[in-house]
């Protein structure tokens, strides 16, 4: 009832919810933390091994030397300069996202409206076609191309929104967006586009000339329907600031919608680099709480009718015993006041 009484506490705390559900894991499987480090590093993921060693560190569990200096070889490794290199010119061409690097450059595609018009171009061709479109992705680079023009105008104050709608992109395309959320961003985003217009726009859009194009393709989208994916553009840009790239990613895997995202980005401010590790142990119950409030409850109830049970049982004892002592003080009196009835009676 004490575990439950916390749990239920916490509900509304994603922090306070994931040390609660990482100290259980951990009272369940000691070891649990040295095992993910040693599949995180077989995978060629030297990020999510050094994040559980930050939340090894964080919950005072004690790795062997040769295995953190093992992430340490494999963090330098990973963050060589032909390594990011190579994985920010396969983000600026492709605009999918593995990493940081790979981020920077979709990022920047995006920035210079080149990764938005490909997307807007392709998608709403085929929509015009006929064929199935992205919508998500459609409504992205158009949400996109809006906060690019705000990202300049305000000298990069929304430059994480920017990076934020980059990620879900990203991680649309690669597969790493999960069902309900990816339900979520496409009915928002048949909301923003008047087919009509966005015809008319790509008969005239060109790569070649971007700005033009932007211009025409702007206008083929509804900026006030814009807000809902905006402010899950922030919310993964707060992820992404924090916990990195890969982060945000994962959380836009296990969240079933945007109240799950804003959750993961107080997360991601609290723990910082723990903050993959944590989606890993936990899945999203790192995000909401993983047991029925209903059961919870119950283990609650259970421990305050034992309790009243208890009382009562108590107070039955107290009564009991009183009664067996005032019974047996009073034929102790008997005994005694009975010898002197006989003397009593001779003396008359």
């Amino acid at each position: 009832a004490y575990e439950a009484a916390r749990w239920l506490a916490a509900q509304d705390d994603p922090a306070a919810l994931s040390d609660l559900g990482v100290a259980a894991a951990i009272r369940a499987d000691g070891a649990a933390i040295a095992r993910q480090v040693e599949a995180a590093l077989e995978e060629g993921d030297a990020d999510l091994a050094g994040s559980f060693v930050a939340l090894a560190q964080a919950h005072d569990v004690v790795l062997p030397d040769a295995l953190t200096a093992r992430v340490a070889a494999a963090a330098v490794e990973e963050n060589s300069a032909a390594h990011r290199a190579q994985r920010f010119a396969a983000g600026f061409v492709t605009g999918e996202v593995g990493d940081m690097a790979s981020l920077a450059g979709t990022v920047t595609g995006d920035l210079f409206v080149f990764g938005d018009i490909r997307d807007v171009v392709r998608e709403g061709r085929r929509l015009a076609g006929g064929a199935d479109a992205d919508h998500l992705i459609l409504g992205l680079a158009a949400a996109g191309l809006a906060v690019t023009a705000a990202t300049y105008a305000t000298a990069g104050t929304a430059a994480p929104v920017r990076a934020g709608l980059s990620l879900v992109k990203g991680a649309r395309k690669a597969g790493r967006l999960s069902e309900p959320l990816a339900k979520w961003g496409a009915r928002s985003a048949r909301e923003m586009v008047d087919a009509p217009a966005l015809r008319h726009a790509l008969a005239s859009a060109s790569l070649s000339q971007p700005s033009r194009a932007t211009g025409a393709i702007r206008a083929a989208f509804k900026a006030e329907k814009a807000g809902a994916l905006v402010r899950l553009g922030k919310d993964v840009g707060r992820v992404g600031g924090k916990a990195g790239g890969r982060g945000a990613l994962d959380v836009l895997k296990v969240a079933q919608g945007p109240k799950d995202v804003a959750r993961a980005a107080r997360l991601a401010e609290a723990k910082g680099g723990q903050m993959r590790a944590i989606l890993k142990l936990l899945g999203r119950g790192a995000l909401v709480l993983a047991s029925g409030v209903f059961n919870l409850a119950m283990w609650i109830f259970s421990a305050v009718v034992a309790l009243a049970g208890f009382l009562v049982s108590l107070k039955a004892g107290v009564e009991r015993l009183t009664q067996m002592w005032l019974d047996r003080s009073k034929r102790r009196r008997r005994l005694q006041a009975s010898p002197a009835l006989p003397a009593l009676a001779m003396a008359r």
